[in-house]
């Protein structure tokens, strides 16, 4: 990606469908990797080197998820959709989503969320969440624990704190 600066660490603005997706598509353990099949992120916010929080532009395939359903303890989390017909569940069950909607999920609620992509269109949206330092995620549907450890990485482990 070209930097629009003279001689600068990050660049001043970029075009989001041009950055690169991640090339890991999942940072889950298996089994639970290969359940993200069909989403692909692009970090937005690592391009300009924020620290506090990040923002990726998410697309998901057709009948695809955007995570496995989990809470924060410590991590605001914040979606945007720009494209699609996203499916929101949560505790409260499922809810439609369509362009211009947006939803928040705040720390330590423990409301487990997703999206799904259950249409034969692509859905894309803006997802930002904060990097506060120890934070857990829990995930209420399967037997998995996620740890944000000092290095800013996440490591996961079984309910039972047992490691993959």
């Amino acid at each position: 990606m070209p930097d629009t600066r003279p001689n600068a660490e990050f660049p001043v603005a970029v075009a989001a469908t041009e950055v690169a997706p991640r090339t890991k598509p999942s940072n889950y353990p298996a089994p639970f990797a290969a359940r993200m099949a069909g989403r692909e992120k692009r970090q937005l916010g690592d391009v300009f080197g924020l620290s506090n929080f990040g923002v990726n532009l998410v697309r998901l395939a057709p009948h695809s998820v955007s995570a496995l359903r989990h809470a924060h303890t410590r991590q605001d989390e914040f979606i945007y959709v720009l494209q699609g017909h996203p499916t929101l569940h949560t505790d409260e069950g499922l809810t439609a989503l369509s362009p211009g909607m947006c939803a928040g999920f705040k720390a330590g609620t423990g409301n487990g969320h997703c999206l799904k992509n259950e249409t034969d269109a692509e859905v894309v949206y803006l997802e930002v969440g904060d990097r506060t330092p120890g934070d857990e995620g829990s995930y209420p549907d399967d037997d998995l624990k996620a740890l944000l450890v000092a290095t800013g990485q996440w490591r996961f482990v079984h309910k039972d704190c047992t490691p993959y």
